[in-house]
């Protein structure tokens, strides 16, 4: 089955994403407690905001970082793991 990229993810309600200083790193925050994010992640989450689909997300991040051909199927892979984690919600 392959991935749709025209879905938007967004943010489950009660989930944040930011910078904390603390951390020296980007934490998604949720009632339960915090998951801090490596730099992928962290580039992904700053994308998510409930308007851009998971395609432009994709393309976004290759504007930033060229010569990634691999960088589709990271986010997909990033999607995937957010959903199954009940981190984001996609429609």
């Amino acid at each position: 089955m392959s991935f749709d990229r025209q879905l938007t993810p967004r943010w489950r309600q009660g989930y944040r994403f930011q910078f904390e200083p603390a951390q020296n790193s980007h934490v998604l925050l949720y009632p339960e407690g915090m998951i801090k994010l490596n730099e992928s992640a962290s580039a992904i989450g700053g994308l998510i905001d409930g308007e851009r689909s998971v395609q432009a997300i994709i393309e976004a991040l290759d504007q930033l970082f060229p010569g990634f051909p691999e960088l589709g199927a990271d986010v997909e892979q990033f999607m995937e793991v957010a959903r199954a984690e009940r981190w984001i919600e996609l429609a």
